[in-house]
């Protein structure tokens, strides 16, 4: 099932986009995006609407502003204790605010209110995230513009695109409802050897005699049948590099993760503690290591998750402690992305009964390392009781895998059944 994305009614009807505006900055291994949607109530009545912004796990969204009719919502990153007292400050004195937070059940997906919108009412968004780019085999930087910010769409008369998981429009090229414009810039410090892209673009522009930056633009008439995805060639991938960027001079250093939404007509804005305030410092270390051979020495690793109900209990009597299952989630994700090539690996989940991900033990590869992964974050604690007898039974009495001793790791509370 596809989640619906971008600025939504509450019946979760998409408002019409309008235009895109992209800038993207590389430097090294991370880009920062910075985008401006442009939305338009078409109805003849107020729509309610929300934004949706998913992410993956490898982003991180620090800026977002709205403009509504004139009057412009500004979020600030803040720590979650302090973002609630300030929102409720906020109410309390009569001034509008919003609260934007993590869903807890759904980490990688942002979503606020941003109030009603009478007919014909114009939007304007602004999203601004930071990504760490993953490296392809040959040696290349890789950039995928998400789906929000690029709606698919199949023109008339072309053939339909098997690549496509989704069902998408058919409108003529002159129809096309919304235009995109996206403008590249790259540095690194051992320079840029070149750019490639499945998408037309402007002719690459080198902004210095030694290629240390250059600037790319995705050209006119894009006609969003396809992904924009751009590759970035850097003259010595494997060369150490570092960057640093100076904190808001303004903005007082905190930690936080929540969002708290102020618009300009309060009476008085505060500008509250935010990680923005923070200097940074970036270190690229990317050393070319031989890729590993497969060992039959390998382990078999079968992971034993306790999902039944009484892992939805809080970690800590804190107030807004973090749910048992969530925390054994994130340890078993890290360690499935950490297991040795040549493994074999399976996991169960159990409670009153048990599941196990694959009939069988299978071979850790790229594709069965996601499949997990997915299956992973999907896992709840709905299984009833904590009997854990009938999986290990269903582990051991099955076949041995030659070469490969087995382990089990077990997550769950310290009272089992058995």
């Amino acid at each position: 099932m596809v989640c619906p994305c971008g600025l939504l009614t509450r019946q979760e009807e998409p408002v019409p986009l309008k235009s895109i505006s992209v800038t993207l900055s590389i430097c090294e291994f991370v880009a920062g995006v910075s985008a401006t949607l442009n939305y338009e109530n078409e109805e003849k009545v107020p729509l309610e609407a929300f934004f949706v912004f998913p992410m993956d796990e490898d982003s991180a969204v620090y800026s977002f502003e709205a403009m509504v009719d004139g009057s412009i919502i500004k979020a600030e990153l803040q720590d979650k204790t302090e973002a609630h007292a300030n929102y409720e400050n906020a109410i309390s004195q009569g001034h509008q605010a919003f609260l934007l937070e993590e869903d807890d059940c759904s980490r990688d997906v942002f979503c606020c209110n941003v109030g009603n919108l009478r007919p014909g009412s114009k939007v304007a968004l602004t999203l601004k995230y930071v990504q760490e780019l993953p490296l392809e085999a040959d040696g290349a930087l890789r950039y995928v513009l998400p789906a929000i910010l690029n709606p698919r769409y199949q023109l008339s008369g072309c053939p339909e695109d098997s690549c496509l998981t989704m069902k998408t429009p058919v409108v003529p090229l002159e129809d096309l409802p919304c235009t995109i414009s996206m403008v590249a810039t790259v540095s690194s410090q051992h320079g840029i050897e070149r750019t490639q892209s499945n998408c037309s673009l402007s002719p690459v522009e080198y902004l210095g005699d030694n290629k240390t930056s250059a600037q790319v633009s995705l050209a006119d008439g894009h006609k969003f049948d396809r992904d924009v995805e751009l590759l970035i060639y850097y003259s010595e991938v494997h060369a150490p590099s570092i960057a640093v960027e100076m904190g808001e001079p303004e903005t007082k250093p905190a930690v936080g993760r929540t969002l708290t939404w102020l618009t300009l007509r309060c009476a008085k804005m505060v500008k509250f503690n935010s990680l923005l305030g923070d200097p940074v410092a970036m270190v690229s270390f990317y050393p070319n290591i031989p890729e590993a051979q497969p060992s039959a020495a390998c382990g078999e690793f079968v992971f034993l998750m306790d999902c039944s109900g009484s892992m939805q209990s809080p970690m800590s009597n804190q107030n807004k402690s973090q749910p048992r299952i969530e925390a054994a989630k994130e340890t078993l994700i890290l360690i499935l992305k950490s297991l040795p090539i040549g493994c074999y690996f399976n996991i169960y989940g159990f409670g009153s009964s048990y599941e196990a991900f694959f009939p069988k033990s299978v071979k850790y590869d790229q594709r069965t390392m996601e499949e997990a992964l997915r299956r992973v974050k999907l896992m709840r604690a709905d299984l009833g009781g904590t009997e854990m007898l009938a999986p290990l039974q269903a582990i051991y009495g099955g076949p041995s895998i030659p070469g490969h001793p087995l382990q089990n790791q077990l997550y769950s509370l310290p009272q089992i059944g058995f």
